[in-house]
């Protein structure tokens, strides 16, 4: 059952990972009225029937069009179905709009008798509720394709007698080290748990790496390669500060017009942030030819402009470079106190001083025990011009 505290749960981790709370958050519970209304329209416009006992069925003879969203033939379906299961059906494929009351269950009354609705008819009632008859976007696992989604169409379609959804949006599975994630295989992560270990712009990116109906696979390599492709970004837009490089406003560069063309394929994320990487490596190469100015600079500002755009939508690279960075070596510092190693800043700092001094006496093995010592510590250095830089993995 969802209670309260299930809902303030989820309603935190949506918030840490960047993603809206919906206008409304209807119930099933709090619309019994809506379904009970909705399934005497179906019953009057003889598209329901009711049974002795009080199960209403919808009557998918009634609704030529079923099977078009998962492409299934319901001749075939019921050419292998077993009548003798419910032999009340009219039809074997026939499901259910309300089922009698049983001990132990919630029932509200109804003119079929006391009981409760079926798994579809809810969301059928509730989008026409807030929705009207039809609307644009319907997401779902794929999964729900069938028969989920497939008999919300039949119940709206057959009552309104117009198209329910104009797309559908069926995402692909996550699975964990490429096996199936099933709490049966002990494989089950939650929502929190990855937040205790990844920062949520990370999480977010690895859900946009792979197109939404694709698999995508979560395993520590995955979620290693994709905070690396975070930091690129991050550190480009910390060169762009350097050599202050301003955004210009408007979305006319290059990368906008690649990156909307990517997302306007069917949201194809993977490809759009594919264009953003593109955009980087290309920054990245004009910065480091130097002599800035003019078109140069003009064009660094509208990459910069256009990836500003991209974030807003994707909901990533939303920080400052220097907030993204400090959070960074924040995390990394509390993972490393928590760890059977601890190090503090000062510590990691005089490392890197005294690997900095045995490179200036050509001591490089010591150098390079000191590199690994800290890589151990999952402690990146960057060696510049201006010195010795360092950060978490």
């Amino acid at each position: 059952m969802i209670t309260e505290k299930y809902i303030n749960e989820f309603h935190v981790e949506m918030d840490a990972l960047n993603v809206r709370r919906p206008t409304i958050e209807p119930r099933a519970t709090g619309h019994i009225s809506h379904i009970i209304d909705f399934i005497r329209m179906l019953i009057e416009k003889g598209k329901a029937y009711g049974v002795e006992g009080g199960d209403v069925y919808f009557s998918i003879d009634a609704f030529k069009d079923y099977g078009r969203l998962s492409g299934r033939n319901p001749e075939d379906m019921r050419a292998g179905a077993r009548i003798a299961v419910d032999e009340k059906k009219r039809n074997p494929l026939d499901f259910t709009l309300w089922k009698p009351a049983k001990p132990g269950e919630p029932s509200w009354d109804s003119p079929w008798g006391k009981g409760r609705p079926g798994w579809h008819i809810e969301c059928s009632a509730m989008s026409y509720e807030y929705l009207g008859e039809g609307f644009d976007i319907h997401g779902g696992g794929k999964d729900l394709i069938f028969p989920h989604h497939e008999n919300e169409i039949a119940q709206s379609e057959a009552l309104f007698g117009r198209q329910f959804v104009k797309y559908w949006i069926h995402n692909g599975f996550v699975d964990i080290n490429n096996e199936k994630m099933s709490k049966s295989l002990g494989n089950f992560t939650m929502i929190k748990e990855v937040l205790a270990k990844y920062p949520a712009e990370v999480i977010r990116m690895f859900l946009l790496s792979n197109h939404y109906r694709s698999p995508i696979d979560y395993s520590e390599d995955s979620m290693r390669e994709i905070s690396l492709g975070l930091d690129r970004v991050y550190a480009f837009l910390e060169r762009l500060d350097q050599a202050g490089i301003k955004a210009i406003e408007g979305r006319s560069g290059s990368l906008w017009a690649e990156f909307s063309e990517a997302m306007n394929d069917d949201f194809n994320s993977a490809k759009a942030l594919a264009c953003v990487f593109d955009a980087v490596k290309k920054g990245n190469r004009l910065l480091d030819e130097g002599a800035l100015g003019g078109s140069l600079s003009e064009e660094l500002g509208r990459m910069r402009s256009d990836i500003r755009s991209a974030a807003g939508i994707l909901g990533i690279f939303l920080l400052s470079p220097a907030a993204y960075f400090a959070a960074k070596k924040e995390k990394g510092m509390a993972d490393l106190a928590a760890g059977p190693g601890t190090a503090t800043s000062t510590e990691i700092e005089d490392l890197i001083r005294r690997r900095a001094e045995a490179r200036k006496t050509k001591n490089f093995k010591r150098a390079d025990e000191i590199r690994d010592q800290l890589q151990g510590m999952k402690i990146v250095l960057e060696d510049g011009p201006g010195g010795t830089t360092w950060r978490f993995e």
